[in-house]
């Protein structure tokens, strides 16, 4: 048996890599496929980005059209260069979209870790990626997760693998390894960003070093399956309490009568200090997911991690108090309602992703509170919603009382807000002044 210098939580002995991976190459060529199941915000630029560097992906959804638009060679989202990368990897037949799970040498788990109940870590898509993998694998095959996980899900999804399939103990290469990317410089992050692999055993590392040397130009740190999937959760953790304690600071602050903004400027120029900037909360699949995977897991021990996360959730109630309490001094000082322009419902600047967004939420409150006033939601980085009917971010801003700014898009900061309306009530609680 090949000496494992990693351990898992189980204590059997079956799931060491057996003599016969000596025997298997570890090496990577382009002359492999790629299965990629999930093609979101990460699934479809990193499955772009593989094509690209010659290397036939074939990418899974469960939505049929997103498969359609990417067959296409369009993407359905808003990313940067992403396009260029989709359209010319199909267009070379580097890149091809289903609806089910291709055979491949390599399959990638990019799916959704949402949380359930009481901010319960919710695997389920994770388990089902890997349950539709299951017939289809082989002896050398490596499987990837990258959902951001709990941990010991790595461990969990290799037990149940070789439970369904005992026949691939010892044949096959299990690893982890997070994202680590920024929204709107995704294809560049993923590229030149260092990454943090671990397999269930030094031989599953290796073999996903070896895949993710291929298209990634930054630093592979090589680790364990646990530390892998706590090192994700440990960054996006730490995140969340920093900006906690910025927006505690901005509570403080309206009470304290001072502006936030230019005391934060003043205490950073401290060569030990920095203070990142308050909002009306955090949003996106990460920052505001993650932290309760490990509250979860360790409650007794996480009292800062938890402490962050209630603090950066009240923060968007406050700011959905602050525009109802303006939109009430308004009608008491000028005899009628006041219409409201919500700008911005992405959860952070430029980017067309509203998942945990802190401003949909806000919008929504607002929407709930309204009496027949005029309301006017704002997002420029898409065409249309559901809930809210968008409007141009001029418009909305030159017919409103109260302009409530939540995200800090670039077109917001090409407002004119000294010009305009003396009445005019600006609530800016993302720095846009």
């Amino acid at each position: 048996m090949v000496k494992r210098k990693y351990t898992t939580t189980d204590n059997t002995d079956s799931f060491c890599i057996k003599s016969v991976v000596k025997n298997v190459n570890t090496h990577m060529n382009k002359n492999i496929t790629v299965s990629t199941l999930g093609l979101g915000y990460i699934g479809l630029p990193t499955s772009a980005l593989v094509a690209a560097s010659g290397i036939r992906v074939n990418g899974m959804d469960v939505n049929k059209s997103v498969v359609e638009t990417i067959n296409r060679g369009e993407i359905h989202i808003v990313e940067p260069d992403l396009k260029g990368y989709v359209s010319t990897s199909v267009e070379k037949g580097l890149l091809k979209a289903y609806d089910t799970v291709q055979p491949a040498d390599v399959y990638l788990v990019v799916v959704p870790t949402p949380f359930k109940g009481n901010h319960e870590p919710d695997i389920s898509f994770v388990e089902a990626a890997t349950r539709n993998t299951i017939p289809l694998l082989k002896k050398g095959d490596l499987f990837i997760i990258e959902s951001t996980s709990p941990v010991g899900t790595t461990e969990k999804m290799m037990e149940l693998i070789f439970n369904e399939r005992p026949d691939l103990k010892g044949e096959i290469f299990l690893a982890y390894c997070p994202e680590r990317v920024l929204p709107g410089n995704v294809i560049h992050e993923l590229v030149h960003n260092d990454r943090v692999i671990g397999g269930v055993d030094e031989a599953s590392t290796q073999k996903a070093i070896d895949f993710y040397s291929q298209f990634v130009k930054g630093e592979l740190h090589k680790t364990n399956a646990r530390t892998a999937e706590m090192c994700k959760l440990t960054e996006n953790a730490s995140r969340d309490v920093q900006i906690a304690f910025a927006n505690e600071l901005s509570l403080i602050c309206d009470k304290a009568d001072i502006n936030v903004w230019d005391l934060i400027k003043l205490a950073n120029k401290h060569p030990r200090v920095n203070i990142l900037q308050p909002g009306c909360g955090v949003g996106g699949h990460c920052i505001a997911v993650d932290p309760y995977f490990i509250v979860s897991d360790y409650p007794l021990e996480s009292q800062i991690i938890g402490k962050a996360r209630e603090i950066n959730n009240y923060k968007s109630f406050w700011v959905a108090e602050k525009i109802q309490n303006a939109r009430l001094e308004f009608q008491l000082k000028h005899g009628r309602k006041a219409s409201v322009a919500i700008m911005g419902l992405a959860f952070k600047p430029n980017i067309d992703d509203l998942r945990e967004s802190p401003a949909k939420y806000i919008a929504q409150k607002v929407l709930q509170n309204s009496n027949n006033e005029e309301i006017y939601f704002v997002e420029p980085n898409i065409k249309e919603h559901k809930v809210f009917k968008l409007t141009d971010y001029k418009e909305a801003y030159e017919k409103a009382d109260i302009v409530a700014f939540l995200v800090a898009h670039d077109e917001f900061k090409t407002l004119n807000l000294s010009k305009g309306a003396t009445d005019r009530v600006v609530l800016d609680f993302c720095g846009i002044k």
